[in-house]
């Protein structure tokens, strides 16, 4: 079972950020495209950005002026930089790892690892 772990997460004022980390096994992370999702309470699942591991980036239209995908290869980690928190960014955030897939990954069943979500909580 391949682990993915993600931290970060926390309580924010409205506009303040954060960022999340993601950290999976060197070589499920060589080998994959990494992607963030999140799940609202009582709300589907959504997809929020993924990157290449040539850093090619794709967030989500309704994010993009505000959130940010990157990676350090070198350290296994990818990382979703959100600022300007709204309290409708409220949600468990999950890093994904996927291997060969279309672009840009959007849906749930592209991807083949996940991790365990961290909170985050954003106050009006």
């Amino acid at each position: 079972q391949v682990q993915l772990v993600e931290s970060g997460g926390g309580l924010v004022q409205a506009g303040g950020s954060l960022r999340l980390s993601c950290v999976a096994p060197p070589r499920t992370f060589s080998l994959s495209l990494m992607g963030w999702f999140r799940q609202a309470p009582g709300q589907e699942r959504e997809f929020v950005a993924a990157i290449t591991w040539g850093r090619t980036t794709y967030v989500a239209n309704p994010l993009k002026d505000r959130f940010t995908v990157s990676r350090d290869n070198a350290k296994n980690t990818a990382f979703l930089q959100m600022n300007n928190l709204k309290p409708e960014d409220t949600a468990v955030y999950y890093c994904a790892a996927a291997g060969s897939t279309g672009w840009p990954p959007r849906e749930e069943s592209e991807y083949e690892h996940w991790g365990q979500g961290t909170q985050v909580t954003v106050s009006s």
